[in-house]
């Protein structure tokens, strides 16, 4: 299968052959809206619009699948080049080499790049080897400190290659030490040219419109956080779209502000080369802050609601569990309370539960689990669930396999704990939280438990009142900061029986404190565990919105060697008493050691 939707595609509903629908790059800016002008050829991928020419391939999930393989490869060797210190870095010659006529031609006289801008950011040339040919390119430099770190070579029909083994930092950061401004651009060409429109304290991202913004990590705090105004300067496209929303994310949308370009120009350099430098100067003066939350109409959100109206409700993120993604998918910006019986398995099922979430969609984890202490047989925990062998020296947990867990750990998972002075409040957990949203895009936060947090009721505040404000923060965080936020609360001791004579399971008023927890929770979920059948059953009490599933039971047997849920399905004879639970074989939850291999 391909994953049209992430396009925003409709192949209305079809799973093979060709079919014609609706463009979602240039339909809702067309007079006849309903045309249905995307060819989509679902079987081999390809797609193109007759109208906006508008064309690319997506993958199936074999091909998805490799992809995320040499992405988590990728993020590995970079973790672990970084901390060895085994980063290459090309040879600074100088910029006394000749450029070639054409391509300072296509610098100066078409992109409008003056030759001081160019000696000033120590643009050079250079030569990129294409298949047999050796052709010349421009060199745009990444220099931090004086030091130069990564070079990129472009080419004149926008070939591009970055120095092998280089770090990825952002183009020019050194520029935005001791400003209280800056711009962000999402390419070097379009950087140069607000540099030379006088927007010294300018930066590229390293790698264009891609949303993934690890490099950004170690950068955020020492030249990021101190900018009192950030202007985004994204070029005008789905791709560009896509980027500002992540960097708004991570940095605030309160200080973020937003450039428009003039219409029929897609970036900062279409700009100067169509209406020149004062016109690039008026649009980044007028770039206007990202609308508050609470403030929006029907104008601000207008090409989302038509998306809405022309593709309907998109399903959310699965987690390879087969038997609950027929019943629940999951999306940032949602509050998840999880309850049960004390020692049936809450935390052990939350754990698998956003290791999954982590592996398939690269969504970063905080925790606040004291309960888990010390932190080192917590991160056990998750290595066990990741690899599915015991945490031990053996023929399959291997010290390659070893160190690859780690780094994926100390990449993808955090652990909040407030220092003594500051106690476990949930002031100082959510603050830590809102830095480590900026610094290391966290997308779950897991709160586990509740009554680990320490209460603060105001002068004359009741129980019930506090947890209803602690509660409506938490929503409030999670919707702000785009941050699927899961909590963990007990049940009051239950000791009422079901007929026969076994206690009957928790249900969401059962709660410690208050009624809001179900309330106020966009997603319910309750674990109880049958010791007899040893088997699990995972509660799904509400989901608020249909889009994201509905009410229903989802069984799991747990392996205790490899501390993983394994789904189990329902078998049903001619007679419906017959009806009995029996063990999946199906090996839905992929090894991370096989991920790696």
């Amino acid at each position: 299968m391909r994953n049209f939707s992430n396009l925003g595609i409709n192949v209305l509903g079809r799973t093979s052959g060709k079919v014609k629908t609706l463009c979602p790059w240039c339909s809702t800016s067309r007079k006849n809206k309903t045309e249905k002008c995307l060819s989509v050829n679902i079987d081999t991928g390809l797609y193109k619009c007759h109208h906006c020419q508008m064309a690319g391939y997506v993958p199936d999930e074999e091909e998805e699948r490799r992809r995320e393989e040499q992405r988590e490869e990728r993020r590995r060797k970079y973790l672990e080049d970084r901390t060895s210190g085994s980063f290459k870095r090309p040879v600074w010659e100088g910029v006394d080499t000749p450029w070639p006529a054409e391509l300072l031609s296509y610098m100066t006289d078409t992109r409008g790049i003056s030759r001081k801008t160019l000696r000033q950011l120590k643009v050079t040339t250079g030569w990129m080897t294409l298949g047999k040919r050796q052709v010349a390119a421009i060199a745009f430099n990444y220099f931090e400190q004086g030091t130069l770190i990564n070079r990129k070579l472009r080419t004149l029909d926008k070939q591009f290659t970055l120095f092998a083994g280089a770090e990825l930092i952002p183009y020019n950061i050194d520029a935005l030490l001791g400003a209280d401004t800056c711009c962000i651009c999402e390419g070097e060409i379009d950087a140069l040219t607000l540099i030379q429109c006088g927007f010294e304290a300018t930066i590229s991202v390293p790698n264009g419109g891609n949303a993934n913004l690890n490099w950004m990590d170690r950068f955020v705090e020492s030249h990021l956080d101190d900018k009192r105004v950030i202007t985004l300067c994204m070029d005008n496209d789905a791709v560009g779209r896509k980027l500002l929303s992540e960097l708004s994310r991570r940095l605030g949308e309160e200080r973020c502000r937003v450039v428009q370009w003039s219409e029929g120009c897609k970036d900062a350099n279409e700009e100067l080369t169509k209406f020149g430098a004062a016109s690039v100067v008026r649009c980044i003066q007028a770039a206007t802050e990202i609308p508050m939350s609470g403030t929006f109409t029907a104008a601000d959100t207008a090409q989302e609601l038509r998306s809405l109206f022309i593709n309907g409700m998109q399903h959310g993120a699965d987690t390879g569990w087969y038997n609950l993604d027929r019943h629940v998918s999951f999306e940032p910006g949602r509050f998840i309370v999880v309850t049960g019986r004390p020692g049936e398995g809450k935390s052990e099922w939350i754990d698998e539960l956003v290791v999954r979430l982590c592996l398939r969609h690269e969504w970063r984890i905080a925790y606040f689990s004291p309960e888990n202490m010390p932190i080192v047989l917590h991160q056990r925990k998750l290595a066990e669930k990741l690899t599915g062998y015991p945490f031990e020296p053996a023929k399959h947990m291997t010290e390659e396999l070893y160190q690859r867990t780690v780094a994926w750990l100390a990449d993808n998972v955090t652990h909040i704990l407030p220092e003594d002075e500051q106690g476990y409040t949930l002031d100082n957990i959510l603050s830590v939280a809102r830095r480590l949203v900026a610094r290391r895009g966290v997308r779950i936060l897991v709160l586990d438990p509740l009554n680990r947090i320490e209460q603060q009721l105001s002068e004359r505040q009741t129980e019930l009142q506090y947890i209803s404000s602690l509660l409506n923060r938490l929503v409030r965080f999670a919707q702000q900061h785009r941050v699927l936020v899961i909590l963990v609360a007990h049940p009051r001791k239950v000791n009422r029986s079901e007929r026969d004579g076994r206690k009957r399971r928790v249900e969401m008023n059962d709660i410690n404190g208050s009624a809001d927890f179900g309330n106020k929770a966009d997603y319910c979920f309750v674990v109880d565990r049958d010791d007899e059948l040893s088997m699990t059953t995972i509660y799904i009490d509400k989901v608020r919105f249909k889009h994201l599933g509905d009410r229903a039971e989802v069984r799991f047997y747990y392996d205790r060697l490899s501390g993983r849920y394994v789904p189990a399905v329902l078998q049903v004879g001619k007679d419906p008493d017959t009806m009995e639970e029996v063990k999946t074989v199906k090996a839905d939850f992929t090894n991370f050691n096989e991920r790696w291999g």
